[in-house]
């Protein structure tokens, strides 16, 4: 968790950008901030320092603070910055098509996408969002990376009053707005499904562990395993990484689940990476699919297309592209508002029984 300081600067950050304060009457005060947090005014000058310093508030002398005057928007640039997460492998036709939309859309209403490669790496990704504000872009789509990194950036981006739209998952400590799959209903349908399949012991296997597409997918999987009553075994339902790990780990987890007791009688994956890896290390282990194992992945963003699959996902990756863009496009040229997310259906392809 933040330090106290970061969690009131992050606070009034977010209250400035929505336009909850006059730039012409004096600021909050540092008592006012103290009753208002509960915290020492230690906390609360640091807080209100920095803001400071990082141009959010101005002092003037004799007077008080006040919020300082949003920098002018350039005149339209033309151009959306798209920065994405993987695009050195395209994640398969998801990330593809997610691509392909928000391209469409924008050459109909006249734009230019200019495509930015974060590369899973939390540094390129603040590096590609301050070089789209340096060159005054009009807009910013990001389909983010894990975690919950540089979120000063953010707070720029929102100062500069640039619209963002993020896609595919959504950070919960950025107020923006956010295109996403109803993944939550995903991870239950999909769950459902497959214990109407005959299926009681399911384990999961995860690929990024720390963004909201995988911790929703995992909230709907539990959900559909209470509400079918069966237990909550945390050696299946545990939420680690499998793909990104070498294959000598990963053939040891795999491994150590089929040799227990209970072992699963399907593998659900989170994507098809993760599927492909364990489809792979099942093969080297000599364990047959479907006969001694089944596998069904949770969406369909990778390449698993002559594999039986008990059951998979369907993303509806070109509308998450087209919707984002549009609404993007939306804010640029049209007022202000408050942060919107769109939750759009997903489909649920059932394939195999027991």
């Amino acid at each position: 968790m933040a330090p106290l300081y970061q969690q009131i600067k992050q606070a009034l950050t977010d209250e400035i950008a929505a336009g909850r304060f006059d730039p012409a009457e004096p600021f909050v005060t540092q008592r006012e901030v103290c009753e208002r947090f509960g915290v020492s005014s230690i906390t609360a000058v640091r807080a209100l320092n920095d803001l400071v310093a990082e141009g959010v508030l101005v002092r003037r002398r004799g007077v008080g603070t006040f919020v300082a005057p949003a920098r002018r928007r350039a005149p339209r640039s033309g151009v959306i910055a798209c920065i994405v997460n993987g695009l050195h492998g395209l994640r398969g036709p998801h990330l593809a098509n997610i691509l392909a939309a928000a391209e469409e859309v924008c050459a109909d209403r006249g734009y230019q996408l200019a495509l930015q490669n974060s590369a899973d790496s939390t540094e390129r990704e603040e590096g590609a969002l301050r070089r789209a504000l340096g060159h005054g872009v009009d807009g910013i789509l990001l389909y983010p990376v894990q975690g919950r990194a540089h979120p000063e950036v953010f707070a720029e981006v929102r100062r500069q009053r640039v619209p963002l739209v993020m896609i595919d998952r959504y950070r919960p400590d950025v107020p923006t707005d956010a295109v996403v799959a109803d993944n939550t209903d995903l991870g239950l349908r999909i769950t459902a499904q497959l214990i109407e399949a005959g299926h009681e012991r399911i384990a999961t296997l995860w690929g990024e562990t720390e963004c909201t597409s995988v911790t929703d997918r995992q909230a709907g999987h539990l959900q559909a395993l209470r509400a079918a009553g069966l237990a909550i075994r945390p050696d299946l339902t545990a939420l680690r990484p499998y793909e990104p790990l070498e294959e000598r780990r990963r053939r040891t987890l795999l491994s150590g689940l089929l040799s227990s007791p209970e072992p699963p009688t399907v593998l659900l994956c989170a994507n098809g990476y993760v599927l492909a890896a364990v489809a792979h290390d099942l093969m080297v282990l000599g364990v047959r699919v479907p006969e001694d194992v089944q596998l069904a992945c949770m969406d369909d963003s990778g390449p698993y297309e002559t594999l039986p699959l008990a059951g998979e996902a369907v993303l509806p990756s070109g509308e998450l592209g087209r919707r984002a863009t549009e609404l993007l496009i939306e804010r640029i040229t049209g007022p202000a508002g408050p942060p919107r997310q769109l939750v759009l259906p997903v489909g649920v392809r059932y394939l195999l029984r027991k």
